[in-house]
């Protein structure tokens, strides 16, 4: 996500430590429909052209082997469009994976930047020949890489300063994103709705006969309790206040593939218990030190196949 791009973001708390953090259709007989081809109902998912769309979750930044061009996009060879592209058995010339850490919706229509190198418009990569396309975006356009880096600062710090009264309604980093009746992150989650309602309209008229998935973010954090212990140590209540902004976000992400006549792919309901404050053998999501090749707060390869199951579930029903 949020620059949930690249890992390398750091926060220098005042104990001296730095702290790293994320870098993170409807049918219808109609011969001249989208929704003819964009079909929840239909069973057999065609086995491509298929292009991948989508942030950091998507490309799979750290995960060997990492691949592609540019290098700046961290994709990595076993991502869940590789893995999907895989199982649908499409062929190498007929697997786009466009795909690029950092990628915002604005990065779907204009060519970015990288550190290594520049990725095309992602929807430079569709035709009228395409046939499936995945779309995993939005994260980046919240900022809630940054949202991440400021409250785990701000809850490392509490912790500090207050070991023994921690008490589970303490939210410090909410507070910097919410006053009164204003909630900044709500408010940015629509606008970035507003954005992907019109790239969904431009992929439908870039590649009108080919099903579209918009794919949403696993947890990251446990889905009960608010405590994250070293691996995302945030305040107490800013535990809750995260999780709720990423299902904010999911339920954003639905509503618009609904709206749109796309079937939205939930990775978040199998992710349950595979958070970042899980044990190391069985997370999807690394914490802020990863056991395994990954991006901080990003998907492991065990995730990005957990993703890949969940689109292709979703291709199948």
């Amino acid at each position: 996500m949020g620059s949930l791009a690249r890992t390398g973001m750091g926060v220098a708390l005042a104990c001296g430590v730095l702290v790293t953090a994320v870098s993170i259709g409807q049918n219808s007989d109609s011969d001249d429909s989208k929704a003819q081809v964009n079909k929840t109902s239909v069973s057999a998912p065609p086995k491509g052209p298929y292009v991948a769309l989508g942030d950091s979750y998507t490309s799979g930044p750290k995960i060997p082997p990492q691949t592609g061009d540019p290098a700046g996009c961290d994709r990595s060879g076993r991502n869940y469009p590789s893995v999907v592209a895989k199982e649908l058995g499409v062929k190498a010339a007929d697997f786009r994976d466009v795909s690029c850490s950092g990628a915002t919706i604005t990065d779907l229509t204009t060519p970015q930047s990288t550190d290594h190198g520049t990725n095309p418009a992602q929807l430079s990569a569709l035709s009228t020949s395409t046939r499936v396309v995945t779309l995993g975006i939005g994260g980046n356009d919240i900022g809630f890489s940054s949202m991440m880096t400021k409250c785990v600062a701000t809850g490392s710090l509490f912790k500090l300063a207050d070991r023994l009264t921690d008490v589970t309604d303490n939210a410090p980093c909410k507070e910097k994103y919410t006053s009164g009746e204003t909630d900044e992150v709500a408010r940015k989650i629509r606008a970035t709705g507003d954005r992907l309602a019109r790239a969904l309209t431009e992929i439908d008229r870039r590649a009108p006969q080919a099903r579209v998935y918009v794919v949403g973010y696993p947890a990251i954090l446990p889905a009960e309790g608010t405590e994250c212990g070293r691996e995302l140590p945030l305040a107490p209540g800013d535990v809750t206040f995260m999780r709720q902004k990423q299902q904010e976000l999911n339920t954003m992400l639905g509503e618009r593939a609904q709206a749109a006549g796309a079937t939205y792919v939930d990775t978040y309901a199998p992710s349950t218990g595979h958070d970042a404050c899980s044990p190391a053998a069985s997370r999807w999501i690394e914490p802020l030190r990863p056991s395994s090749p990954a991006a901080v707060v990003h998907p492991n390869e065990r995730g990005e196949r957990g993703m890949a199951t969940a689109v292709l579930s979703a291709m199948k029903n």
